[in-house]
């Protein structure tokens, strides 16, 4: 993939926000304007680049008429909000940074605008999941004939859940797989569970290993609905929700299918495996104290590279703890196993991309360990698609998981 920045962290997290322009998210020529300004290795270049755009693109939004022009403001309003999220991307080394909510305030406020002016707007609830609140948008298919809401069978529509992982936002699944689930006349649902972007903020809770606790009570509501099909609801995630998926589906055995881009079995275990040798022993010593010093010691090594800086800066925030052993710690209770596996109860599709760099050869394995409830797709680096979860190839992506996954809606009762 040709690269937007010499810093390959920056390369590869302008490619994500690039990659949205496939479905509306972004504008192709902002983008590159933006990644040629920006310093490489520079959290704070980043950011001034990216809230720049947003800025000048949301007063764009803001001065076309909604009611004559709503597929002008509509679109700008999406474009100003990827920007927003853009702009916050490298702030969570200081969990207290006031950008990180007064960013997300603005992606929020020119998102929910923007799904306003759509044709059929979703619905915007919050969920209770126990000791946290679900935020899910619910966009209901689009209407056949004169409605897709009357009673019996036919309004019942197959529906695919969506949720992304590490970082990624339920706003940007709108724009890279969303509309194609749509097109195909069916429900399309997004989430976020703890220490995803929108409850790390709002309710400041960290990741947990009981993934199930915030896909079930989805799932719970979406059966009670008239308008969903409740044996055809099926189950997807993007990149770390790759492993969150599966995590969730060994409890929840009530989804047609489930959809994993990519395959994931340890977070963990593919951090680790970047790491230098002598520190990986040191964090198995189980010396907490040590290890997180050495850890401090490296990042704040002038030539320390951007993505062991990111990656601890995230890791940390998303999992809502200052200590990078216990970091660890808790990725590695995240972990799914054979035995997860093999709760499993409906088919599997395990994308897997050819030069996907995060967890090499766990797509592989996972499909092995699950059997003949998976089907297995490697996403080609001569088409353009073998990047991490094939962003950039969105289309390819879409046409291999929905075609699939069509079949299995096609033979559930």
């Amino acid at each position: 993939m040709y690269q937007l920045s010499s810093d390959p962290e920056f390369a590869f997290v302008l490619e994500t926000f690039l990659s949205l322009s496939n479905g509306g998210g972004a504008a192709t020529g902002e983008i590159l304007r933006a990644a040629s300004q920006i310093r490489p290795g520079d959290f704070e270049s980043f950011y001034s680049e990216f809230k720049f755009l947003a800025d000048e693109i949301a007063e764009q939004a803001a001065s076309a008429n909604p009611q004559r022009f709503p597929v002008s403001a509509r679109q700008a309003h999406l474009r100003a909000a990827s920007y927003y999220r853009a702009a916050d991307f490298f702030l969570h080394g200081n969990a207290s940074d006031p950008r990180i909510l007064t960013l997300w305030s603005s992606m929020l406020e020119n998102y929910d605008t923007a799904m306003k002016l759509l044709p059929n707007p979703p619905e915007k609830v919050a969920l209770d999941g126990g000791q946290f609140n679900i935020p899910v948008y619910f966009h209901p298919a689009p209407r056949q004939g004169h409605s897709n809401r009357t009673n019996g069978k036919d309004s019942r529509r197959p529906t695919v859940l969506i949720g992304s992982g590490y970082d990624g936002a339920q706003q940007d699944v709108y724009h890279s797989i969303g509309h194609e689930v749509l097109a195909r006349g069916w429900n399309f649902v997004t989430y976020e569970g703890p220490g995803q972007v929108t409850v790390r903020r709002e309710q400041n809770i960290g990741f947990i290993p009981e993934w199930w606790q915030a896909v079930t009570p989805v799932v719970e509501w979406l059966r009670a609905r008239d308008d969903v099909d409740v044996n055809r609801i099926a189950l997807g995630g993007i990149s770390f929700g790759g492993q969150l998926a599966p995590l969730a589906a060994s409890r929840e055995n009530r989804l047609a299918a489930v959809i994993v881009m990519d395959g994931m079995l340890s977070l963990q275990a593919a951090t680790l495996q970047k790491f230098p040798t002598e520190l990986v022993e040191l964090y198995k010593s189980g010396n907490a104290t040590a290890f997180d010093a050495a850890m401090w010691e490296g990042y704040n090594q002038p030539d320390t590279l951007t993505e062991f800086k990111w990656g601890l800066d995230q890791g940390l925030w998303s999992f809502n703890t200052s200590s990078p052993f216990e970091w660890l710690n808790k990725m590695g209770q995240m972990t799914v196993t054979h035995e997860m596996l093999d709760n499993i109860t409906c088919p599997v599709f395990v994308a897997s991309g050819q030069d996907d760099g995060l967890a090499p050869g766990q797509p592989e394995m996972m499909a092995r360990m699950l059997g003949d409830k998976a089907y297995y797709h490697l996403f080609k680096t001569k088409f353009g698609a073998g990047d991490h979860c094939s962003m950039g190839a969105e289309p390819q992506l879409a046409m291999a998981t929905l075609d699939w996954l069509a079949d299995v809606f096609e033979n559930s009762i």
